[in-house]
């Protein structure tokens, strides 16, 4: 599930969004579009059984924690949700702009712009404020029982706080979303994952459980 994440993630992007003539590209992708949406709410889906699946495994050692890092979990995968919204409603406002053409050219520039960053603001800090500290829960609990090698709980914590202070510096405008610096933060936790994954496919969680504090 976790490569799926991964995998859904890269699915749902739409890079033409970032092209200045994005209006205009949507229409033409309409299929790619549809497509992105599709993956989108899979990628919640798959979001939302990962921490279902993980809670009970949490729920031994702190079932407070356990209840917060779910909770959080299931409002980051509703943010993205909703974020299918903004991307439905910019593919059938770039059909609209591509048929009438330069005719209130600006009203449909403006409104495309608001649904773009609107669609950015649910996925990229609605959605991963929520999921980052959820992960900051996920990773001090697995570090403190113990099923999965310590390293990669610290790697675990590091880069959740790395994807955090993108999520805050993006939210206050420090840093723009298609920037080095937001990709660097966020890319220790993406790596981290995937490892994780591997781990989990070769070995399992560690047998010998350490309940201890």
């Amino acid at each position: 599930m976790l490569v799926l994440s991964f995998v859904f993630g890269i699915l749902s992007s739409v890079p033409a969004l970032e092209y200045p003539d994005y209006l205009v590209k949507l229409s033409e992708i309409e299929m790619q579009v549809l497509i992105a949406t599709f993956f989108q709410a899979a990628m919640a889906v798959v979001y939302v059984s990962i921490a279902v699946l993980l809670y009970p495994i949490i729920k031994k050692y702190n079932e407070s924690l356990a209840t917060g890092y779910l909770g959080l979990r299931i409002i980051g995968a509703g943010f993205l949700f909703a974020g299918i919204g903004p991307l439905l409603l910019l593919l059938w406002l770039s059909q609209s702009y591509v048929i009438t053409s330069e005719v209130n050219s600006s009203y449909f520039q403006i409104t495309g712009e608001l649904l773009r960053q609107g669609r950015d603001i649910l996925n990229h800090i609605g959605m991963v404020l929520p999921w980052s500290i959820g992960g900051l829960i996920l990773y001090y609990c697995l570090y403190k029982i113990r099923l999965i090698p310590r390293w990669l709980s610290i790697w675990g914590i590091i880069g959740s706080t790395f994807t955090l202070l993108a999520t805050i510096m993006l939210m206050l405008n420090i840093i723009k979303l298609v920037s080095p610096v937001y990709l660097i933060l966020n890319a220790p936790i993406a790596f981290g994952e995937l490892v994780l994954a591997i781990l989990l496919i070769v070995r399992g969680f560690n047998p010998h459980e350490n309940k201890s504090n």
